[in-house]
């Protein structure tokens, strides 16, 4: 009897392997072979325009103290009221090195990775180390809610 070997079986293998590619390969672009896909329907030209989403409102005014603020870490936003009246808005990001800042008070807004103080009312660097301002963010007030613009 013949004795197979290792290398038998592996060649063999392989050999079935290729004939099963070559099968498949020789079908390619046969259009007996071609899935036949209808055409996707085409939108209509007349289609309704979109509604456009109502912004949702970020806060209350009541919920943001005269002289002071309050943050938004997930929108990365401080808003702040200088003035009764007077809301404005600036990234919740230091200029420094990045820390979000954490709180409002005695008319500035403070960071506590390295005590960074910006000014509520413009965001400009009320004490360092931060050599630049907060960048202003743009907020709609709608009656009694403040959005993000």
């Amino acid at each position: 009897m013949t004795e197979t070997t290792r290398r038998t079986v592996v060649l063999g293998a392989g050999s079935a392997g290729l004939a099963v590619v070559l099968t498949a390969c020789a079908s390619y672009g046969d259009p007996a072979t071609q899935a036949s896909a209808e055409p996707l329907p085409e939108e209509p030209s007349s289609a309704a325009p979109k509604k456009k989403a109502k912004a949702k409102a970020l806060a209350d005014t009541s919920d943001i103290p005269s002289g002071g603020g309050k943050i938004f870490e997930s929108q990365k936003v401080v808003v702040t009221q200088p003035q009764e009246g007077e809301f404005r808005a600036f990234s919740a990001v230091c200029t420094h090195q990045g820390c979000t800042v954490a709180s409002v008070s005695n008319g500035t807004i403070n960071c506590p990775c390295h005590g960074s103080k910006f000014d509520i009312a413009d965001g400009s660097v009320a004490g360092g180390p931060a050599g630049d301002p907060l960048p202003e963010k743009k907020i709609k007030v709608d009656g009694d809610k403040i959005m993000l613009a």
